[in-house]
C-alpha cells in the first residue's frame, strides 16, 4: 500500500469515527420518538400551561413531562414542571427545575418564559423578600421584551397577592393597553381590583380573602364573623339562633375553626353542617352564596313573604330557570343590588365566588340592612 492510499484510509476512518462520536453524543440528549404530527414539545408545553391555569396540575405535569421527554433540552418544559412542583409545595424541586430551565434557555423567547415562570414561582412560594425577587425577574423579562404581556400579567397577580392593589391595577392596565394577549384575564383582574378597593375590607382576614379567585365555606364563615360581624348584627336585631349541641370534627385543625364554630351556631342556611362534616375547603358557587345572603336578610328583616317572594315569577336570567333551587335567593340578591348578573344576562349560578366579589356583596348587604 502506498503512502497516499494509507493517508486516505486513515482520513476516512477518522471521519467515520467523528460521525459515530457525534451520533453517540446526540443520542444521549435526543428525546423519545415522536408519535404523531402534533406530538411536539411546544404543543405539550402549550397544553400544560392551559391545564395549569385551570388548576389541573396532574394533567399539566403529564404534558410538561412529555415535552421534556421529547426534547430534554427544551427549557419551557422545565419551567412548567417547576410551576407544577410549586403548586404541590415541593419548592426545593421547583427551584431546581427552574435552575435547569435557565441553563437550557437558548433564545430570547425562552429566557422571557423562564423569568415569567420565576415571577409565578416566587408568588406561590412567598418566602423571604419574595416580592422583591419577583420584581427582579420582571425587570429582566421586560428588558428582553417590553411588548410581551405575560410578565406584566403575572407581576400584576404578584402585586395582588401582596395586596399592593394600586400597583397591580397599573400592571393589568399595561396588559390591556398592549393588547397582545392575556387581555380578558387582565380586564377581569383590573375589575377585581376595583371591587376590592370599593369594598375596602376592614379586617386582616378580609384583606387576605380579597385576593382569592375562589373562596371556600371556611372563607365565607370568616367573612361573616369577622368582616360582617354577623354575631353582633344578629344580637342587635334580636335574631334568635338555636345553638347546636354537636359540631363536626372535620375542621378542628383548620386555621379558621373559631369562625366556623361561630357561624355554625348562627344556623345560616347553605352554610350548615351536613351530617358530621362541615367541608371547610369546599369551594362555594354563586348560587350557594346567594342562598346564604338571602337567609341573613330573612332573619334580620323579617319580611313575611321574602322566602317565597319570587317563586312562580319568570326568570330574567338566561342561565337560571325559575324552578332552580336558588332562584328566589338569586332574585332577592340581584333586585337589592347585592349581587349582579353580567351585561349579557347571565348570572353564572355554578360559577365561583372571588374574595373581591364576596367583600363587595357584604358591603352592599350592610347597606341593605341599614334601617
Amino acid at each position: 500500500m502506498d503512502m497516499k492510499t494509507w493517508f486516505k484510509r486513515v482520513a476516512w476512518a477518522a471521519a467515520m469515527l467523528s460521525i459515530l462520536v457525534a451520533f453517540g453524543c446526540a443520542s444521549t440528549t435526543k428525546g423519545v420518538k415522536q408519535m404523531s404530527q402534533m406530538d411536539l414539545p411546544e404543543h405539550h408545553y402549550f397544553m400544560g400551561m392551559n391545564f395549569l391555569d385551570k388548576g389541573e396540575i396532574d394533567k399539566a405535569l403529564r404534558e410538561f413531562t412529555r415535552a421534556k421527554d421529547l426534547d430534554p433540552e427544551y427549557a419551557p418544559a422545565r419551567v412548567g414542571i417547576g410551576l407544577v412542583l410549586a403548586q404541590k409545595g415541593k419548592f426545593d424541586e421547583a427551584f431546581a427545575s427552574m435552575k435547569k430551565a435557565k441553563k437550557l434557555s437558548s433564545s430570547k423567547a425562552e429566557r422571557v418564559i423562564y423569568h415569567t415562570g420565576m415571577i409565578r414561582l416566587y408568588t406561590t412560594w412567598q418566602g423571604k423578600d419574595w416580592l422583591g425577587k419577583a420584581e427582579d425577574q420582571f425587570n429582566d423579562a421586560i428588558d428582553l421584551d417590553k411588548n410581551n404581556p405575560a410578565p406584566y400579567y403575572y407581576m400584576a397577580l404578584a402585586y395582588k397577592t401582596a395586596q399592593e392593589y394600586e400597583r397591580a391595577s397599573m400592571e393589568f392596565r399595561r396588559v390591556i393597553d398592549l393588547n397582545k394577549g392575556y387581555v380578558e384575564q387582565a380586564d377581569n383582574g383590573w375589575k377585581d381590583i376595583q371591587r376590592i378597593l370599593r369594598a375596602m375590607p376592614g379586617t386582616k382576614v378580609g384583606r387576605d380573602i380579597a385576593k382569592l379567585d375562589k373562596i371556600t365555606r371556611a372563607d365565607v364563615a370568616a367573612l361573616f364573623i369577622e368582616e360582617l360581624k354577623l354575631e353582633k348584627l344578629f344580637k342587635n336585631h334580636n335574631v334568635k339562633t338555636q345553638r347546636t349541641q354537636s359540631f363536626p370534627t372535620d375542621y378542628k385543625n383548620h386555621p379558621l375553626s373559631a369562625d366556623i364554630d361561630a357561624v355554625i351556631g348562627l344556623g345560616i342556611r347553605g352554610l350548615e353542617p351536613v351530617g358530621n362534616r362541615f367541608e371547610p375547603d369546599k369551594e362555594i358557587t354563586r348560587a350557594d352564596f346567594a342562598v346564604m345572603i338571602e337567609d341573613i336578610l330573612i332573619k334580620v328583616l323579617r319580611e313575611d313573604n321574602l322566602p317565597t317572594r319570587y317563586i312562580g315569577s319568570p326568570s330574567p336570567f338566561k342561565d337560571v330557570d325559575s324552578s332552580f333551587y336558588a332562584f328566589n335567593a338569586i332574585m332577592t340578591c340581584t333586585t337589592r343590588g347585592i349581587m349582579e348578573a353580567d351585561l349579557n344576562g347571565y348570572f353564572r349560578p355554578e360559577g365561583p365566588v372571588s374574595g373581591a366579589d364576596a367583600l363587595l356583596s357584604l358591603r352592599r348587604l350592610k347597606e341593605a340592612l341599614t334601617f
